[in-house]
């Protein structure tokens, strides 16, 4: 009997198992060393330290969390973070879709112009100096908002907002324009609610930027006050690193900066568990809306 070369062929099961396989392996690597360092920070400092501590922890010691969590200048710093990302994060939703909303309308005129004039800013940035003379000059220097202001815009995600829009019909805006909705009626009614895997997309990638940033911080914050996590973690691991190689007046202060090198060993594994468990607890909450949107694009119905 002649084979339908139009039927669908089901799977190898062997192609099926090597794949299943494949992304265990790969599961495994990416979640193992997040891991290995929770499992090192609550071990005993001396078992930590010979780093043979494997899959479960030996020994249970939390007194690294608990001078980290005792520090008020981590919660602050904690604070300053969540604000900025939450600041960043809704400021960079507003002002990316209503551009990309404008952009995507094809009664705008000169839109074309509009598109090529902001890809060359993304390709051809000023860089860091003419970042830091401007804020000087706006006077926004050692202030929130010299964090917050520059992170509310991004080109890339306005022209892939841009794409996400531009995938929807234009008879919906059509439609919304003949039953007397207004641009902002039908910018906020139709097109938003539709646009929200792609709106989690940006502002999931945003919070994490926000979450990891520090150069910017570094340079325009001096105010420890206010300056966030990531920098009071980088003080913190710069301010716990002693010096071995010094001459030791006595065995007792021998002993006590050992053990002092050994607790700096255990406060970076608990800082590192502590600043990625928000990220971790967040991202199971856009999951859903994450695959649809990083597949913008790849189908059309």
């Amino acid at each position: 009997m002649p084979k339908n070369k139009n039927r669908i062929q089901e799977g190898s099961m062997a192609v099926d198992a090597a794949l299943i396989i494949l992304m265990a392996i790969t599961a495994f690597l990416t979640l193992y060393p997040l891991y290995y360092v929770l499992i090192l920070s609550l071990s005993e400092p001396q078992q930590a330290a010979t780093m043979r501590v494997y899959w479960l922890p030996k020994g249970l010691y939390l007194g690294s969390y608990e001078k980290i969590v005792l520090d008020p200048k981590l919660w602050r710093s904690y604070l300053n973070t969540i604000l900025y990302a939450a600041a960043e994060s809704a400021g960079m939703l507003c002002i990316c879709s209503m551009a990309a909303y404008a952009l995507s309308s094809k009664r705008l005129k000169g839109r074309k112009v509009f598109n090529i004039y902001l890809l060359i800013p993304m390709y051809f940035s000023g860089g860091i100096i003419p970042l830091f003379l401007l804020i000087i000059k706006m006077g926004l220097y050692n202030t929130p908002w010299a964090i917050i202001i520059p992170g509310c815009f991004s080109i890339w995600y306005t022209i892939l907002i841009k794409s996400y829009f531009g995938s929807l019909p234009e008879s919906l805006r059509e439609a919304a324009m003949v039953d007397g909705a207004n641009c902002y009626q039908t910018f906020l009614k139709i097109y938003l609610p539709v646009a929200k895997p792609i709106l989690a997309v940006v502002a999931l990638y945003t919070l994490i930027g926000v979450w990891n940033e520090w150069f910017k911080s570094s340079i325009f914050l001096t105010d420890q006050r206010l300056q966030p996590l990531q920098l009071y973690l980088r003080r913190i691991l710069v301010e716990q690193t002693v010096d071995l190689s010094q001459e030791f007046a006595s065995q007792e202060q021998l002993q006590a900066d050992m053990e002092r090198r050994l607790s700096s060993n255990q406060i970076k594994y608990s800082i590192i568990i502590l600043s990625s468990l928000p990220m971790i607890c967040i991202y199971p909450f856009f999951q859903k809306y994450f695959v649809k949107g990083v597949m913008l694009g790849s189908l059309k119905e």
